[in-house]
């Protein structure tokens, strides 16, 4: 995808999931998620250049939070899905659209089993051009209202809430980080070197220590590692959400390496640009 490479070859990013059927790098260690956080689901979308995938939170009964690169460019309506387990194995058996170049119709995902809706992009997003003005932030609207599936839908935390960490403490501080990003790990056979896997594709989870905090971005340290941390996300995990004490503070937005063992950056959603911007859509 066009605003996918620009922004790889910038920061090499982790940006949005890959085209299903490819190789993805992603979650680098973590835990399987199970049912701990059973409102981050995973997204399925068209653009011009394929079909794609991300992560994304329920925030309310109509509002699927994610990131700005997961929706700006996409074609038709947006799959969504809360199944923690997609695929152990290939493939995944998601539906293919009988038209890629105007994406899939909101028929198509529903006789498929899944949820539909349409895709919004925050309209100060830089497409990763701008550090000062991010605004790295999506989100898709259901077509139809879903309850919690967690008895309570995640809170967006409040403006200022990771401004109010001292800067000596944020290296003390673990963030956690959900999605649907594929493991780099070693092979079951051939040579022993970490690289990415596929499969299985399911929600993990991964705790990660502070690194840096500006207006607009949280950045994390990744490397599984770490004694601090389990390890951090990316291609996949874009637009999943990056929790603290339990409240969403941040959604996956890029990371530095292409095997996803160093630091992570994850847009701010407790600024008043982003908060702003979703209070229209009732959030």
């Amino acid at each position: 995808m066009r605003k996918r490479t620009i922004a790889a070859a910038i920061l090499l990013a982790t940006l949005s999931g890959l085209a299903l059927g490819t190789p993805a790098v992603a979650s680098t260690g973590g835990t399987e998620d199970g049912n701990l956080h059973p409102d981050v689901g995973l997204i399925l979308f068209y653009d011009a250049d394929g079909r794609f995938r991300c992560s994304a939170t329920l925030v309310s009964p109509t509002v699927v939070l994610t990131a700005a690169h997961c929706t700006q460019g996409t074609v038709g309506k947006t799959l969504v899905t809360f199944d923690t387990v997609i695929a152990r194995t290939p493939p995944s058996l998601f539906p293919v659209a009988a038209d890629p170049s105007v994406g899939f119709t909101q028929a198509e995902i529903e006789a498929a089993g899944y949820l539909s809706g349409t895709a919004y992009t925050h309209p100060d997003y830089s497409n990763f051009t701008d550090m000062n003005n991010w605004n790295d932030v999506g989100l898709i609207q259901l077509d139809h209202p879903v309850a919690s599936f967690g008895g309570g839908y995640p809170a967006i935390a409040p403006v200022g809430t990771l401004s109010a960490i001292k800067t000596s403490n944020l290296s003390k501080t673990l963030f956690t980080a959900v999605g649907y990003g594929t493991e780099v790990r070693k092979p079951d056979s051939g040579p022993q070197k970490p690289q990415p896997m596929s499969y299985p594709l399911l929600r993990r989870y991964v705790d990660m220590p502070g690194q840096k905090l500006t207006p607009q971005i949280l950045q994390t340290n990744g490397n599984p590692n770490d004694n601090k941390g389990t390890g951090g996300t990316c291609f996949g995990d874009s637009g999943g959400p990056v929790f603290l004490d339990g409240k969403l503070v941040a959604v996956t937005s890029y990371g530095y390496t292409s095997n996803c063992r160093y630091l992570g950056g994850y847009q701010r959603v407790d600024i008043p640009v982003v908060a702003n911007w979703l209070s229209g859509f009732g959030l």
